[in-house]
């Protein structure tokens, strides 16, 4: 496997009211989202204080709501070739939701649904150097990623399969099952879990970095969010929490008690 291969690379907001978003992330999260750019895309971008990206933000066009398309946030990984990985994904019981397509100045990328249901994106970017919008250090980036798996023994075949990634022994949850920690090259990179009773569908958590736990939790009730559950303290001693944006999209936070 390549460096590239398996890589969270990237993550993307899809929202109704970019605008919107841009006053609420940046307040909880500490990013500074950047105006969309001309049409027909008319996409923004997540940056960082220290100049780094997170993602981009996509609005919602009345077709894409039409269409069946929410609010949410959704992930890139990395692979080599998207044509072959499309192929690799369909033998694999997924499916193809938006076929390959190039994006001029970024790379070929392709929506798709794992084995049982939860949608990511497989990208090729072009030739800009590794990415940094996941790390469990940095502020503002992702540091978890965490799939609700709809059968999470198929989900692990599936992403190990095509992705090469490591399975650190599991922690057990009891009655919630074995939380399946993953790696790529070393770097911890999250975890597959059974789906709990609460969520509708399979899908995947992104946990931003935030520096105080606390602050991003009054932010989040005071822009118009929704704290769903949290703050929790988990085995690292850092603490997160689930909570939907004004406009629906379901997100998490990690990071620490300053108070």
């Amino acid at each position: 496997m390549s460096t590239l291969q398996g890589a969270w690379i990237w993550y993307e907001l899809m929202t109704g009211d970019p605008v919107g978003a841009k006053a609420f992330y940046d307040s909880v999260v500490g990013w500074n989202i950047t105006a969309g750019t001309e049409p027909p895309m008319f996409y923004g971008f997540i940056a960082n204080g220290d100049g780094g990206m997170t993602g981009g933000v996509m609005p919602l066009s009345d077709e894409m709501v039409a269409g069946g398309a929410r609010p949410a946030w959704l992930g890139y990984i990395g692979v080599d070739d998207v044509d072959a990985t499309l192929v690799a994904i369909v033998a694999k019981g997924g499916q193809v939701c938006m076929p390959a397509t190039d994006i001029p100045g970024a790379g070929r990328i392709a929506m798709v649904l794992d084995c049982c249901g939860a949608p990511f994106y497989v990208m090729t970017p072009d030739g800009t150097g590794p990415s940094t919008a996941f790390s469990p250090t940095l502020p503002g980036r992702c540091a978890w990623n965490e799939l609700w798996a709809g059968n999470q023994q198929s989900a692990i075949a599936f992403y190990t399969d095509l992705f090469g990634w490591g399975l650190p022994e599991a922690m057990d949850m009891g009655p919630m099952g074995k939380y399946q920690f993953i790696t790529h090259e070393e770097l911890m990179l999250g975890a597959i879990a059974p789906k709990p009773p609460q969520s509708p569908v399979p899908h995947w958590n992104h946990y931003f970095r935030v520096a105080d736990i606390d602050a991003a939790k009054a932010a989040v009730e005071a822009g118009g969010g929704q704290v769903l559950n949290g703050p929790h303290q988990v085995p690292t001693g850092d603490w997160t929490l689930h909570a939907t944006d004004p406009q629906g999209a379901f997100f998490c936070l990690v990071g620490a008690k300053r108070g």
